[in-house]
């Protein structure tokens, strides 16, 4: 029962965050800090509906980024409350052309500027990547990649796909690391204490000198420093969960 009045609370929220988003955009239309100002929107209160406590660590790494590639790891639609909290500035994502056609979230996402893309077309996937090189190098803009390319409800980490890398190598900028605990399975929308989730952003990753050859290893290295950081938050998260139960 819990959990259906949790859900109509999370849909009422994310109606009312989009209404309250949609005039902010407007106001400055496709400027990449509004990512950054509607994702603390939906996190504030979509947290609060959920019932759950969110954690962050290494939020130095944050408050310090520079223009490069974020890699997170995409777990389910609450996605957007729970790494909402940690939207850097003038951070923006790739997403797929169709999205703006959401009632709603669709004209929020759109006008917060972030890249929209036509996955079909191999043309203009290419076209991408050069817009995603001019706007990391030319606008000072952080580009926002769920490296899996998928949603992955399970614990741990599916195989990278490496567009995130090209970007990355293609720029010659940094690669941020950005880590959730398997809240997907952890969480219990039916408990008044939820679960415990933790964000931790690590340290960035170095891509200057480096080319296409160095591709796979940078792929290997990146996905395994995650998959060791999310195996720790998970260990963690449910012990946290655990005391705040009793």
């Amino acid at each position: 029962m819990l959990k259906i009045v949790r859900l109509v609370l999370m849909l009422c929220y994310f109606l009312c965050a989009a209404l309250l988003c949609i005039p902010i955009c407007l106001l400055r239309p496709f400027n990449p800090d509004n990512t950054r100002v509607c994702g603390r929107i939906f996190s504030w209160g979509g947290l609060k509906a959920m019932g759950v406590k969110l954690v962050v660590e290494g939020k130095e790494h944050l408050e310090s980024m520079q223009a490069g590639v974020i890699v997170a790891n995409h777990q389910s639609n609450y996605d957007l409350f729970v790494h909402g909290g940690v939207i850097p500035s003038r951070a923006v994502s790739l997403g797929k052309q169709s999205l703006k056609y959401l009632p709603l979230f669709g004209q929020v996402y759109w006008l917060s500027g972030n890249i929209m893309i036509n996955r079909s077309n191999t043309k203009q996937s290419k076209n991408t990547l050069d817009e995603v090189t001019e706007a990391i190098t030319l606008h000072d803009k952080t580009i926002w990649v769920f490296a899996e390319g998928t949603r992955n409800p399970n614990p741990g980490l599916l195989p990278f796909k490496k567009g995130a890398f090209h970007m990355a190598l293609k720029a010659q900028a940094p690669l941020y690391p950005i880590c959730a605990s398997s809240f997907a399975q952890q969480i219990d929308l039916n408990k008044w204490n939820a679960g415990t989730i933790l964000i931790r952003i690590l340290p960035p990753i170095p891509t200057q000198g480096l080319s296409d050859s160095d591709m796979n290893t940078l792929v290997e290295q990146t996905h395994s420093i995650m998959q060791s950081t999310i195996d720790e938050l998970d260990q963690r998260a449910v012990a946290q969960s655990q005391d705040i139960a009793q």
